[in-house]
């Protein structure tokens, strides 16, 4: 279901199921562009990050875009790295 990476479908399946406990958005590589991972266990469970359909990593170019996203698959919010 998610070796590399999370599809946009699953993640909605998942937020619709209540079974994502934290998202957190960091700037990708220390680039200008952004990533969001989530993470469905408790503090010990690893980052899955969201990917896109041909890329391993989904990228947005700013945290305005990310947001939107989020929006769209029903997450609530989520913690920003700097």
């Amino acid at each position: 279901m998610m070796g590399e990476g999370i599809h946009e479908e699953v993640l909605r399946a998942l937020v619709e199921q209540h079974a994502v406990r934290e998202c957190l958005v960091a700037k990708v590589d220390g680039g200008p562009a952004w990533g969001l991972s989530i993470r469905l266990g408790g503090s010990g469970a690893r980052w899955v990050p969201v990917r896109s359909r041909r890329e391993r990593l989904r990228t947005w170019a700013s945290l305005t875009a990310v947001g939107r996203f989020a929006e769209g698959v029903g997450l609530s919010g989520f913690t920003v790295e700097l």
